[in-house]
């Protein structure tokens, strides 16, 4: 860990994915806590927090799945060479609390459970997109079409699974993680297991993108990784 000494201290801002919300805020708290410096980051929906940049509204700092990173990049949105990769997530399955909870132990089980269900909750980030291309690679995507419940960019899953307006959710383990109201029955088998890698990056507003690039440095390095894990996260 570097020594608070070696950093200016300094406040920040950022946007990032509701994906990695909680991380972050861990995050943030042990790099102020080692450097002096802080970092205020807002999380709304991956496709707003990717609209806003792209908009030109001004941050030090964006964290999102690495291929909307790039694409950021390849706009002019972040700087080139700044993306680091901090952690990897995988996809759980949740069901209300109090629910039957059916088994999703195998493919063919998990295959079964979303063919039952009465209604199937899924997210409108990269893991969302990769469900719906599993579900057609099943040849069930017309089956179930009309069980289908997209969620509100901002709006978790596992909120929908607790009011019941979805029986069955897929969600980032991060995000179902501690989130009341529900059982949480695991995660997809790894045979179609779904991990998205999420990145950061220093957007072009900033105009210290030194100091960025130390924090994002300190996000990624090995003191780090035990915060990740407890959100549900592996260091990438």
């Amino acid at each position: 860990m570097q020594a608070a000494s070696n950093f200016p201290n300094k406040t920040l801002t950022g946007i990032s994915s509701m994906a990695t919300r909680a991380v972050l805020a861990d995050l943030i708290g042990a790099y102020a806590k080692a450097t002096g410096n802080s970092i205020a980051i807002e999380s709304v929906g991956g496709v707003d927090a990717a609209k806003r940049v792209q908009a030109g509204e001004a941050f030090d700092a964006v964290f999102l799945a690495a291929d909307a990173i790039d694409k950021l990049i390849a706009s002019g949105h972040v700087l080139v060479g700044s993306r680091v990769d901090l952690m990897r997530s995988g996809v759980s399955v949740a069901v209300r609390k109090g629910a039957v909870q059916p088994s999703i132990a195998t493919e063919a089980a998990l295959m079964a459970t979303v063919l039952a269900a009465s209604s199937i909750g899924y997210s409108t980030g990269p893991s969302g997109v990769a469900l719906i291309k599993l579900f057609e690679r099943w040849g069930i995507a017309p089956q179930i079409q009309s069980r289908l419940v997209q969620a509100t960019p901002g709006v978790p899953v596992g909120s929908m699974v607790a009011n019941g307006t979805v029986a069955l959710g897929f969600q980032q383990t991060s995000e179902l993680l501690n989130l009341p109201g529900i059982a949480i029955l695991g995660p997809l088998p790894e045979s179609v297991q779904i991990v998205t890698t999420f990145s950061a990056g220093v957007c072009a507003t900033s105009q210290d993108a030194a100091t960025v690039q130390e924090l994002l440095a300190y996000m990624a390095g090995r003191d780090c990784a035990d915060a990740k894990r407890r959100q549900g996260m592996e260091p990438a």
